[in-house]
């Protein structure tokens, strides 16, 4: 149970973390500093050593959540409502990060290496929403992960 937890925390705080970093501190300066032929490519180099950890993630939270949820609760049925609220929430993270990979970000890279910046601006803005409402939904789990035990009793 130890391991998974630290697993489960670790991986969580890795994606969080990132995403936190890069939306509240590397965005601002670097949209205030860089030109789109500079920091175009800044993104799609930073998401490139970013996405490879948030692929762990997305498959480290599942499995240690679920192994706990089925280990220690006993299942979902038994679970308590704090759970459930981190599983759905954690799995719509999980679907919107997917769709920044296959969608946006798979449109970042075409548009940087074709040196197209408008189109890489388009990309980059509907990176910015979705991470920046998976911040947000982070940001929840983890209030509900650390209190919600407490506010259920």
């Amino acid at each position: 149970m130890t391991i998974m937890i630290a697993l489960h925390v670790l991986a969580a705080t890795i994606w969080v973390g990132g995403m936190f970093f890069a939306y509240v501190c590397l965005r601002p300066v670097a949209a205030n500093l860089l030109e789109p032929p500079l920091r175009l490519p800044l993104w799609g180099h930073v998401f490139g050593r970013f996405f490879p950890f948030v692929w762990v993630a997305v498959i480290t939270l599942p499995l240690t959540g679920y192994w706990m949820i089925f280990n220690v609760f006993g299942g979902m049925a038994n679970s308590p409502i704090y759970i459930h609220a981190m599983n759905g929430l954690g799995s719509l993270m999980i679907l919107i990060y997917l769709h920044v990979f296959f969608a946006p970000y798979k449109r970042l890279k075409q548009a940087v290496a074709d040196k197209n910046w408008p189109a890489g601006g388009k990309s980059l803005a509907q990176i910015r929403i979705l991470v920046g409402i998976n911040t947000i939904l982070g940001l929840i789990v983890i209030l509900i992960a650390s209190s919600g035990r407490f506010l259920a009793s």
